[in-house]
């Protein structure tokens, strides 16, 4: 009795040891994982106003686009994808674009609750949230010279085509789609790293100059877990706090988007 209590204390020990690996695991290279949605067709994507990114108005989650990839923020995590319906890959708090965490609150659609009392038309205070050892990391995150924004990527409107069945699951049947219809160079480097993983695997020597297939390096150290806070207390909510993007920003932005269409378009269907 005593073995069979032993065995299987090791066994439960195991396999719990092994979901932690999993749910624990940040940035590219790591398991795909579930984070508990579903996008059934291409979503109509608006451009934030004043800024290089689109976000779904639509949508019932924190959905967003920008420098060809897409990012979700649910359950306190961000999640990128290369297509619009994952797989979604886990990213450290200190990998997430610069101009992603630059959004104003009013452009979350699904807020979470520590976000009550901060102004809709400013940033998350990402920096009271995750704490100082990230705001130290990030320094300036919220500052910049809006004149110098980049210009936002064109939309991988290719993936229209994409749904239901026809929806490639395997991250080589994406890459090989998205090679052949997205011609898009990122600027960002955790965006290329998401374009490069499935194009040539095990080849991390090419991760900072895609151009360059001859310049090996050796893999960099992946970062640390981060550490953070816990979430603030909800304060009261304030009136118009919450307000949500005038309906004319969408007709702005609608021109906006089919300047990139054919930008976004390959040269012929896969």
């Amino acid at each position: 009795m005593r073995y069979l209590l032993v065995a299987s204390s090791l066994l439960l020990g195991s396999v719990g040891s092994a979901q932690a690996q999993v749910s624990i695991g940040i940035g590219v290279g790591l398991p795909a994982v579930d984070i508990g949605i579903n996008v059934p067709v291409y979503p109509e994507l608006v451009r934030v106003p004043g800024y290089p990114v689109y976000y779904d108005p639509r949508a019932s989650v924190n959905y967003f686009f920008y420098d060809g990839a897409y990012w979700v923020y649910q359950g306190d995590n961000w999640y990128a994808s290369s297509w619009y319906n994952g797989p979604w890959q886990l990213e450290g708090p200190e990998r997430v674009p610069l101009f992603v965490l630059r959004v104003p609150v009013r452009y979350y659609r699904q807020p979470p609750g520590y976000f009550r009392g901060w102004r809709a038309d400013a940033p998350p205070r990402w920096g009271e949230h995750w704490g100082r050892d990230w705001e130290r990391r990030r320094g300036g995150w919220d500052r910049w010279d809006r004149r110098s924004a980049p210009r936002a990527a064109p939309l991988p409107v290719y993936q229209r085509s994409y749904s239901g069945d026809r929806y490639p699951r395997a991250p080589e049947h994406q890459h090989s789609i998205r090679s052949e219809q997205y011609r898009y160079r990122p600027r960002e480097d955790v965006t290329r790293q998401h374009f490069e993983q499935h194009g040539n695997p095990g080849n991390w020597g090419n991760r900072g100059n895609p151009a360059n297939p001859g310049n090996s390096r050796a893999e960099p150290p992946r970062p640390a877990p981060f550490q953070q806070r816990s979430p603030a207390q909800p304060q009261p909510q304030d009136n118009g706090r919450w307000n949500k993007p005038a309906p004319q920003e969408r007709g702005r932005e609608h021109d906006h988007e089919h300047e990139h269409e054919n930008e976004g378009r390959g040269r012929g269907r896969f």
